[in-house]
């Protein structure tokens, strides 16, 4: 059974499933109804960080338009643009064995497309979730639901795969951004045009 995490809450992934390393991490949400003329367009990504919390280069930054990091430890399963239908709305696969031994975080986002021109916002998303699957016993490992507490915010750090001496652990985070992706990817050192 899949255990359930409120925000900031730890928890180890792999000391508690030995050989666990083929992991798929789904994000799901739902738009709320609203006034504007444009459909919402969320986008995950995940950023891959070394001791300093920053990346080292703009390929440790897996999304849309870099669907996969060189070492074929994360891979980006495809940008869906509606958000429509049941369960995961994107999905990012990560092979715990292939990350680097310089990355100590891998951390997963989520954004939504052109929100200041478009005057969209996290208090019009709800439902928000990010779990983490085994991808080889098919078997959901856990779950950590948003909550409703986003207004202004844009862009938000959901949770974060952690190294801890020889495992890695999961942390919900659930921190919120106003500045969209730009804002984002410079807390994690890239620079955005």
């Amino acid at each position: 059974m899949a255990i359930s995490l409120k925000k900031g809450q730890k928890v180890d992934l792999t000391k508690g499933n030995p050989g666990l390393s083929k992991i798929i991490v789904g994000l799901g949400w739902d738009t709320n109804k609203y006034d504007g003329r444009a459909d919402f367009d969320l986008d995950t990504a995940a950023f891959l960080l070394t001791e300093n919390g920053k990346v080292s280069n703009e390929k440790d930054f897996v999304f849309y338009s870099n669907l996969k990091h060189p070492s074929g430890g994360v891979t980006h399963l495809g940008d869906n643009r509606s958000g429509i239908g049941e369960g995961d709305d994107e999905q990012i696969k990560v092979d715990l064995a292939r990350i680097p031994q310089s990355i100590n975080k891998v951390d997963f986002t989520v954004t939504i497309y052109e929100a200041e021109s478009r005057r969209q916002n996290f208090g019009q998303v709800s439902n928000a979730y990010i779990r983490v699957y085994d991808e080889e016993k098919k078997a959901e490992l856990l779950r950590y639901d948003l909550g409703e507490d986003y207004s202004i915010e844009t862009a938000v750090v959901v949770a974060e795969l952690y190294r801890n001496g020889p495992e890695w652990k999961f942390n919900a985070i659930g921190m919120g951004f106003q500045g969209g992706l730009g804002a984002l990817a410079a807390n994690f050192g890239i620079a955005i045009e």
